[in-house]
């Protein structure tokens, strides 16, 4: 049985997950250039407006007192208005132009991330998804994708603008009056200390979030598709505590993550006042008793600046809450991107072949051919081909999905072309595994397996597992027509091909009563049908493939005993002249079988055919004259 789930893991280089999200916004430098424009001019824009109050106070509204009816002190002053109305039209039209530039940046970025990520998915090894649970990989393309969408989209922006207009304004205020920019320097120096506390808790609870988001997520899809279980087996009121448990981990590490988040909003605010009102007292002493030192022109402006100065500051210290979350989840998604992706070392390939007049094989492109094993010899620097036959040998297989657990002990088989070989035995006896390590979805550590003679570790997985047809013990089906469905096992079949694979496993008969036939579509995993009738469609897909060898891992097991009957028929003409591996629990099933194998505890005890078995009167005898079923 695969290893037992294990806890998703935390953070743990913050630093690096930043750049390495910064390098997918790096494909559309141009718009970056742009953006990064836009922002200074943006930014800029604030804080030439808040310098220019000086001017507008100390040489357009001062020298108009008492003058009004002034036409040329008038006309200064309008003009001076009209500028600054420029400077913040151009402003606002900057900022919304490098709104709109990384709104399309992060989504292409997203788009090569989730891609990546797919792409990453899709070429990892089936170890790779016995560690984990359908929630909590979906978690990754859902929730932590979305948590990036915001970083990139919004706070990124925000900070980029929020660090120019601080840099802008500190300068400015330098320019305007040095000493109160030492006061404003003091009320920093604190909200950068408030900041950093309560943004450090804060962050340490957002992660546990996000853990706990996953394992919840993962929780409730799990219930949803094991409802009838659940009710059948009256489990609702442990399902529900079970839930509790998870939801209220989860309602702990939100409610601390955003009780600091929230927090640090109105703090912030608060003491945005105080500096504002320090400021303004000492800034009002200079005015009153030094005017030589501030004049008011420049007190009205330094205030208006320094009051803009802390407001960018609250605003960075907001985000801080949502780059932590995206933070979080893109070092999950990169962590899955990052994982090692299946080994395949094989360079004996699928080809198809055509003999010619003294019997020797040579490669085709004709699909009419028959399948041969390609063998390049580096070292001699010539290819021979091996018709593919499906001669299958285990010599001395040890396994084990973990290192501390043995699955299989020294197991040695034979299968012959065109044989029919059984596994029977208790669950957990390592009989699915067999059929696991055939297809190559494990590697064998000890011993060796061959195919027609080639061990399976020099044959390329791809064309190793196009040589060979499997239907599962729980079928699945892909959303789209009962064709589609059938064609997977065969991309390029035709309909024709296609239906005549649903007649080979007595499928035809139910399709054309469908609404619409063979182009009736199937959703969720094919809820409209029956259990049986999925298995049929899925033994058709296999049928279409046409593989030299086929694995039936209880293949019949969700159809009744009439539907059986029928399906039998037609895979017994789907098996002629191929090597059948078979998985049953009903061991009626297996009579016919050339050689039956009885597994327990990871090793073969018993082998022979039915007669041979029955008259041993050991495992497979008691088994078949005490039920005709395992448990």
């Amino acid at each position: 049985m695969p290893p037992p789930k294990r806890p998703p893991e935390k953070p743990k280089n913050v630093a690096a997950t930043l750049k390495r999200v910064f390098s997918y916004l790096s494909e559309s430098k141009f718009l970056l250039i742009v953006f990064f424009c836009c922002v200074v001019f943006s930014a800029g824009s604030q804080v030439l407006g808040g310098y220019l109050l000086r001017p507008i106070v100390d040489e357009g509204i001062k020298p108009l007192i008492g003058h009004v009816d002034d036409p040329v002190r008038m006309s200064k002053f309008i003009w001076m208005l009209v500028r600054m109305g420029l400077v913040y039209g151009m402003g606002a039209l900057s900022a919304w132009l490098y709104s709109r530039i990384m709104l399309s940046v992060s989504t292409k970025a997203l788009l090569r991330i989730r891609t990546q990520l797919f792409r990453s998915m899709e070429s990892l090894p089936i170890r790779f998804f016995d560690n984990r649970t359908h929630g909590e990989l979906m978690s990754l393309y859902t929730n932590d994708v979305d948590t990036m969408r915001e970083m990139l989209s919004n706070s990124l922006a925000n900070i980029v603008s929020g660090l120019i207009t601080l840099v802008g304004f500190f300068v400015v205020m330098l320019v305007l009056s040095w000493q109160l920019t030492l006061v404003v320097l003091v009320s920093l120096f604190v909200m950068t200390y408030v900041t950093k506390t309560i943004g450090g808790n804060s962050a340490k609870f957002f992660i546990r979030q996000q853990g706990a988001l996953g394992k919840v997520n993962g929780y409730i899809e799990e219930m949803i598709e094991g409802q009838k279980v659940v009710k059948v087996f009256c489990h609702e009121d442990q399902a529900r505590a079970d839930f509790e448990v998870l939801n209220g981990e989860l309602c702990h590490a939100a409610t601390r993550a955003h009780t600091f988040a929230n927090i640090l909003m109105p703090i912030m605010n608060n003491l945005n006042h105080i500096n504002y009102a320090l400021v303004a007292t000492v800034g009002a002493g200079l005015a009153i008793y030094f005017p030589s030192v501030l004049s008011t022109g420049t007190l009205i402006a330094f205030l208006t600046c320094s009051n803009q100065f802390s407001r960018p500051f609250s605003q960075m210290s907001q985000q801080i809450n949502s780059i932590l979350t995206a933070l979080a989840g893109a070092e999950r998604i990169f962590r899955v991107i990052d994982e090692k992706p299946e080994e395949d070392n094989g360079y004996v390939t699928l080809v198809y072949a055509e003999e010619d007049e003294n019997g020797n094989l040579r490669e085709t492109d004709h699909r009419t051919g028959i399948w041969a094993w390609r063998h390049p010899h580096k070292a001699e620097g010539t290819v021979t081909y091996t018709k593919v036959q499906g001669k299958v040998e285990l010599d001395g297989v040890t396994f084990g999905y973990v290192p501390e657990k043995t699955v299989l002990k020294n197991v040695s088989l034979y299968a012959k072309p065109g044989q029919k070989i059984a596994f029977v035995g208790s669950t957990g006896a390592g009989k699915t595994t067999i059929t696991n390590l055939i297809n190559r979805f494990y590697d064998v550590p000890d011993g060796k397996i061959r195919y027609d003679g080639i061990n399976i570790n020099k044959i390329k997985k791809a064309d190793l597992r196009r040589s060979l047809s499997m239907v599962l013990q729980d079928p699945h089906l892909f959303s789209g027509t009962v064709l589609d469905n059938i064609r997977y096992g065969k991309l390029d079949a035709t309909d024709e091909e296609c239906i005549a694979a649903a007649k080979l496993a007595n499928a035809d008969a139910f399709i054309r009563h469908l609404p619409q036939g063979y182009h009736t579509y199937i959703s969720g995993d094919g809820s409209n049908l029956s259990q049986g009738q999925v298995q049929l469609l899925n033994i058709a897909r296999a049928a279409v493939a046409d593989p030299p060898v086929l694995i039936l891992d209880e293949a019949t097991s969700s159809i009744d005993t009439r539907t059986e009957a029928l399906i039998e028929k037609g895979m017994d003409r789907l098996m002629e002249g191929r090597t059948v591996f078979v998985i049953a629990h009903r061991l009626s099933t297996v009579r016919n079988s050339n050689a039956i194998m009885v597994l327990e505890n990871g090793e073969i005890i018993e082998r022979g055919d039915h007669d041979d078995l029955i008259a041993q009167r050991g495992k497979y005898y008691q088994l078949y004259t005490g039920a005709f079923e395992l448990s």
